[in-house]
């Protein structure tokens, strides 16, 4: 899938050899290896896979919800369009499954009738316009596997409902991606990390913000504006870019590093726990 996206896709093929022929020739003749021969997450960590945000955001997740002994989580995908992005989260939590035990539950949100009017500058409406990304919902619903829903209308009405019906502690929100391009819509959305019951949420929910990488892209309009309001009138939870993410991974120059942020859920069960005394270790004694 990812040769097939590089030999069919210019754009995508241009950034991603740029962005592995950058990286040191040692790590790229070692990947090939994996490729070959490796296992899921060894081909995660080398981004082998299909949309590797997509890879690393689940797989991080299905690893919260291991540690915290949750069976299965919720994974969100904000603007659907023509539905490969939703198709590839399906496979991806078929393979997470397979490799860790952890069920994921799958939800698209769309409003199926393509991009509404942007209301301001706010929407960057020089990028988008009405109309833009219809869908084919027939097409795409006789696609989708049973552990994937798809939700159609205003997320400003589609969401609260969701969280409030749907989103329990039982399957906790692990993993949302944000690809709605307006910053009214994104804002909208944003009521899914809003529940009073923080128990709906793993520990660290993993988010990844698609539009925020074009120079025009800035803190006052799209994505990061909704971002900063976000932070601005919420107490106990705040989005913050994982800054040191890519200190994490063995391939350091792949564009999707700075569009990997956290949900930081201050009020979670977790924040309350208690653990026995710990001492630090001194090499001199």
């Amino acid at each position: 899938m990812v040769f097939k996206k590089i030999r069919e896709h210019p754009a995508a093929r241009e950034r991603i050899l740029r962005e592995r022929l950058t990286e040191p020739l040692h790590l790229n003749l070692a990947s090939l290896c994996v490729a070959g021969f490796g296992t899921f997450r060894a081909k995660v960590a080398c981004d082998l896979i299909y949309r590797p945000h997509y890879a690393y955001g689940l797989l991080s997740a299905a690893d919260q919800a291991l540690e915290s002994g949750v069976k299965e989580f919720t994974a969100v995908e904000f603007g659907v369009a023509a539905g490969e992005g939703l198709l590839n989260l399906c496979e991806l939590s078929r393979r997470i499954q397979r490799a860790t035990g952890v069920r994921i539950k799958v939800v698209g949100f769309d409003s199926g009738a393509g991009m509404p009017v942007a209301q301001d500058y706010r929407d960057h409406p020089e990028e988008f316009q009405s109309g833009d990304f219809p869908m084919d919902h027939e097409k795409l619903i006789s696609r989708l596997p049973d552990n994937c829903e798809l939700i159609l209308g205003p997320v400003r009405e589609t969401v609260p409902a969701f969280v409030q019906e749907s989103m329990t502690s039982d399957t906790p929100l692990g993993f949302a991606s944000f690809d709605l391009d307006y910053y009214t819509s994104t804002k909208e959305a944003f009521s899914l990390l809003t529940s009073s019951d923080a128990a709906k949420y793993l520990f660290l929910p993993i988010l990844y913000f698609d539009d925020i990488v074009l120079p025009n892209y800035n803190n006052w309009a799209g994505e990061l504006l909704a971002i900063n309001e976000f932070n601005a009138e919420h107490e106990y939870r705040k989005i913050e870019q994982y800054r040191f993410l890519r200190s994490r991974r063995i391939f350091r120059n792949a564009r999707w590093l700075d569009q990997i942020f956290l949900l930081h859920v201050f009020d979670h069960p977790r924040m309350k726990m208690s653990h026995t005394m710990r001492r630090m270790p001194n090499v001199y004694f």
